[in-house]
């Protein structure tokens, strides 16, 4: 989709401190951070959220999974992480592009 941000960048069009990518994926820096690490990691392909995803998807979604616990050991996150994905404008999700956050590090802000 060429609107799509998350599709520009993972096209290079638009930058981004990129950590991984390969032909599914690609991982980077949120741009406005939530924690002392904070990735967003999307798939190549448009997938508009999470309730758009088929059986289709499911070694994708595993893939990321796997992907991410790989991410957060290369980036230190040794004590543990927080992966989110939302979902509709109700779960938060601003940009309409299947996304995962992996958030960790020091002072990582709890559920209260």
């Amino acid at each position: 989709m060429s609107d799509c941000l998350f599709c520009r960048i993972a096209a290079g069009e638009i930058p981004a401190d990129i950590v991984y990518q390969d032909e599914k994926v690609v991982a980077f820096r949120d741009i406005n951070p939530k924690a002392e690490v904070h990735l967003l990691l999307i798939p190549r392909e448009h997938v508009d959220s999470l309730n758009a995803v088929t059986p289709a998807h499911d070694e994708l979604l595993g893939y990321m999974l796997r992907l991410t616990a790989k991410l957060a050991r290369e980036q230190g996150l040794a004590d543990g992480y927080r992966t989110i994905i939302n979902t509709g404008p109700g779960g938060g999700q601003v940009i309409f592009h299947l996304h995962l956050h992996l958030l960790g590090g020091k002072g990582l802000p709890g559920f209260e």
